[in-house]
């Protein structure tokens, strides 16, 4: 089967044309806890000499309000960047747990995928990203080709796939978490601390590119991987704070400055690194010190991890000033804050287990307990009626719950425009709601939230999931209920619950309710809502999907059980079946090898939930699947490619195959330059459609 480079078309959006479309500034800190803000020091309780002051998002809390019972989609960087930007839970891609390591790191989201920023982009929008991106990037080979990994990058060479390749016009970022983003040209105690043995930058270099323009390496010398060691582009990282924010306020004053994109909104996504470690304090921000001048509310200095936390505190009151000082071109009577809807957010919870970081709930990030996902969640938007602009009056206080997954249907519907249609076999904001009533002090619906990446569990790939005030047998249990499963539920589609805990009586999850005899009933309820919206492929499929569920097992005699017809084809050789599922006997084995493939087409609409694919002894991971005309997407398998920890056994979450089109399952890799499979099709998960 031949190689597939082309890009695939996006779902087609309508966007509503009103002429005060907002601006949109997303401003995600990294490791942050509730109490790594004085905006929360009154649901914290931190004492004056505890708490860090943090004027900046106090400002933007007065001016709007914040919510108190937010939460990412996960409890670690990367998949939570995939759940906010794609409005879908990370877990339903390959990553269970953990986060993408290495200098690569195959691309999280694939490139037919809808985001934020094709969402804002697809409405006139001028698009930017600064910061940390953490999702993956795939380089270029001298040849230029795409590189298999970073061993045959050509940094000289444009990235093949980047921010850019998702809607951002604008990117200047790192690749992932500074520390781990390229060797380090600072003349701080750091870098003599980590290069006693010499220094790190050199042709054979194996820490990553650096500071990344759009698709260019900035640094790249071309002698090998090294990359410059002087000047304003040279890798340092105690000046990124500064840099992020002087790139902000570049493609602020550029877009408005342009006769030709003043009159456009802008979407800003700032994923800032502080504070994620090592804790590179810049010396200074605009014109505002930030070493060494943070302070707690009591007045007294602050800690290096502090000051690092002021230092977002100093490039979100930078950007304040910015709006509140500068006419909005479409406005010429108002100020650009007037009608820029500014949030911020964090990435997960505190990165130290201290609960005047985390303030009160249990454990820190990486952690399905609350310590580990509820974050802050700020935001402000004059003109659209969230708060009043008005930093010398109290803001507004939420306790609805939200998730940041939600922000995807929540831009959608103030752009008023349609989500992808899952139904017609669109992807895109697969769990995402309209938080718009909460917005404006509005109930939401009852629906349930999940968060994935457990370091208490038995394994990472456990996860929790709450609900409150759920019905069972009619009737309303009151509280707000979080009960927790073992990774079973994420990796197979099967629920083995461990805890339950009620958060409105026991916010530090202490008490255990799992074994009480009378919660027997609502635990039932809990286990089948987790499992109906786990294997329905995203929240908003459990409306229309069907509830015939069919497995297909190719180890056993009679795989395709009535009414269900399904055509497959093979290239190489026929078709065999045995024990260990299905596979092709053309070449060296009956496996699934390079030069074969399966085709598998329905003749209904199915919504595929899981494709199990089985190695064997003498095979491997590799190859690409593809439904229909999207995207392919690489085949991994258990403890492949992060750090030794899982992506998926269990391919899940395909979505709808329409009728006649195609499952291709292929074991050559799709770029022509990874890894290539060789595997059997073990079993199958479909739900038909009935014929319209």
């Amino acid at each position: 089967m031949k190689n597939f480079w082309l890009l695939p078309a996006l779902p087609l959006l309508v966007c509503g044309q009103f002429p005060d479309r907002p601006n949109v500034i997303l401003f995600m800190a990294d490791d942050m806890g509730m109490g790594d803000s004085s905006a929360y020091q009154f649901l914290t309780k931190n004492s004056d000499a505890q708490q860090i002051l943090t004027p900046a998002m106090q400002r933007l809390a007065n001016m709007g309000m914040l919510f108190t019972d937010a939460h990412t989609s996960s409890s670690r960087c990367t998949p939570t960047r995939y759940g906010l930007l794609t409005g879908r839970y990370p877990w339903r891609d390959r990553m269970k747990h953990w986060v993408l390591f290495g200098v690569q790191g195959d691309p999280l989201i694939e490139k037919d995928r809808p985001t934020l920023a094709t969402l804002f982009r697809s409405c006139g929008y001028a698009t930017a990203m600064v910061g940390k991106w953490h999702l993956g990037l795939r380089y270029t080979r001298q040849d230029g080709r795409p590189a298999a990994g970073w061993e045959d990058a050509d940094l000289t060479k444009d990235v093949f796939d980047g921010p850019c390749d998702h809607g951002f016009d604008y990117a200047r970022f790192t690749s992932r978490s500074h520390g781990t983003s390229g060797p380090d040209a600072g003349t701080t105690g750091l870098r003599a601390g980590k290069n006693k043995k010499g220094d790190r930058n050199t042709p054979s270099q194996s820490i990553g590119p650096g500071h990344i323009h759009n698709r260019r390496v900035i640094g790249a010398t071309g002698q090998g991987k090294q990359l410059i060691k002087k000047g304003e582009n040279a890798y340092d990282l105690h000046s990124l704070g500064s840099r992020h924010s002087d790139h902000a306020m570049e493609f602020l004053n550029q877009h408005l400055r342009n006769q030709e994109t003043s009159f456009d909104p802008f979407f800003l996504y700032y994923p800032s690194n502080s504070n994620h470690g090592p804790y590179t304090v810049d010396r200074k921000i605009g014109d505002k010190e930030v070493k060494g001048a943070g302070r707690m509310v009591s007045g007294d200095p602050a800690s290096v991890r502090l000051d690092y936390i002021y230092e977002n505190d100093v490039a979100l009151g930078r950007l304040l000033d910015f709006l509140e000082r500068t006419r909005d071109p479409r406005r010429p009577s108002k100020k650009l804050l007037d009608n820029t809807l500014v949030i911020f957010t964090s990435d997960n919870g505190a990165e130290v287990p201290s609960k005047t970081a985390t303030g009160p709930f249990r454990s820190n990030k990486g952690s399905c307990y609350e310590g580990g996902h509820r974050v802050p969640f700020i935001l402000s938007w004059p003109n659209g009626e969230i708060g009043n602009g008005n930093a010398g009056n109290p803001g507004k206080v939420s306790d609805q719950l939200i998730g940041l997954q939600d922000l995807f249907a929540t831009f959608s519907s103030i752009l008023k425009v349609n989500l992808p249609d899952l139904r017609e076999g669109d992807k895109g904001a697969e769990d995402s709601f309209d938080l718009t009533p909460a917005l404006h002090g509005k109930p939401l619906p009852m629906r349930p939230m999940f968060y994935n990446d457990h370091k208490e569990g038995e394994n990472g790939a456990a996860c929790a999931m709450r609900i409150d005030n759920p019905a069972v047998n009619r009737k309303i249990v009151p509280g707000k209920w979080k009960i927790f499963f073992d990774d079973s539920l994420l990796r197979e589609g099967r629920a083995q619950a461990t805890q339950l805990f009620e958060l409105s009586s026991d916010p530090m999850e202490t008490k255990n309710r799992l074994p009480d005899e009378n919660l027997k009933p609502l635990v039932r309820r809990l286990v089948s809502t987790a499992l109906l919206h786990r294997n329905a492929g995203g929240h908003r499929f459990v409306s229309i999907a069907p509830k015939t569920r069919i497995r297909l097992d190719w180890r056993k005699p009679l795989p395709v059980p009535s009414p269900l017809t399904f055509f497959l084809s093979t290239k190489g050789g026929e078709s065999v079946r045995d024990h260990e599922g299905l596979g092709v006997n053309g070449q060296d084995s009956s496996q699934v090898e390079p030069g074969e493939g399966l085709a598998i087409r329905f003749q209904s609409d199915v919504l595929i939930e899981s494709v199990g694919l089985t190695a064997g002894e003498k095979g491997g991971c590799g190859g690409f699947f593809r439904v229909g005309k999207n995207s392919p997407l690489a085949i991994y398998c258990t403890d492949a490619d992060n750090d030794a920890k899982d992506q998926q056994g269990i391919i899940s979450d395909l979505g709808i195959l329409k009728k006649g089109d195609r499952l291709i399952l292929d074991p050559n890799p799709h770029f022509g330059v990874e890894s290539a499979g060789s595997w059997k099709l073990q079993s199958m998960v479909v739900r038909p459609f009935p014929e319209k």
